[in-house]
């Protein structure tokens, strides 16, 4: 189940911090802290890799009202779609872990944002995700052009190319294979 409670959390800490002027901007790094729940772990006593994509998703929340990013995107009818991640795990982490994520823009092309994402407990990341997302149309779903998002929100001219290990995991992902459609014949064979 999404973790509604925390997400609700989130976006009232964020809202709170932006109220008292700890606003980020968006080349900015957010921070926020919570604690592994039981309803995190799975049958290994550990906190379940789905639950980690999960839980970066707060990371993003926070990232997006803190920037003001959030108000704006409400204004112009706009939402935001996650169109690729890459994911590293390295260390476990367990029930009541006091986590740290961390939250930070690695680069900006024409289409895409792409965010890099980590998952900190007792000062050692414990994993680290790579997001491309996507502004779009709430209407249409279509994505934005980012230049177009950038100069609603107040940011023309800002660049942000991609770094070098972004750049080279965007090559990377252009050569992998996407299934094709199946027909309805070839459906109803199975």
């Amino acid at each position: 189940m999404y973790p509604y409670i925390r997400f609700g959390q989130t976006i009232v800490n964020g809202l709170m911090q932006a109220v008292k002027g700890q606003r980020l901007k968006l080349t900015d790094t957010s921070e926020i802290h919570f604690r592994a729940s039981v309803t995190d772990i799975d049958n290994f006593f550990e906190m379940n890799n789905g639950r980690i994509l999960t839980l970066f998703d707060l990371g993003r929340t926070d990232l997006t009202i803190r920037t003001g990013l959030g108000k704006k995107l409400l204004r112009h009818g706009w939402g935001v779609v996650v169109a690729g991640s890459s994911i590293q795990y390295r260390k476990r982490v367990r029930w009541h872990d006091l986590i740290t994520i961390k939250t930070r823009l690695v680069g900006i092309d024409a289409r895409w944002i792409y965010i890099e994402q980590t998952m900190w407990v007792k000062g050692h990341a414990t994993s680290m995700v790579l997001i491309r997302a996507g502004v779009t149309n709430f209407a249409t779903g279509r994505v934005i052009a980012t230049d177009k998002v950038l100069d609603a929100i107040g940011l023309s001219g800002l660049e942000m190319p991609p770094e070098a290990w972004v750049q080279a995991w965007i090559e990377a992902d252009k050569l992998r294979p996407y299934p094709e459609p199946v027909s309805d014949q070839q459906q109803n064979k199975h």
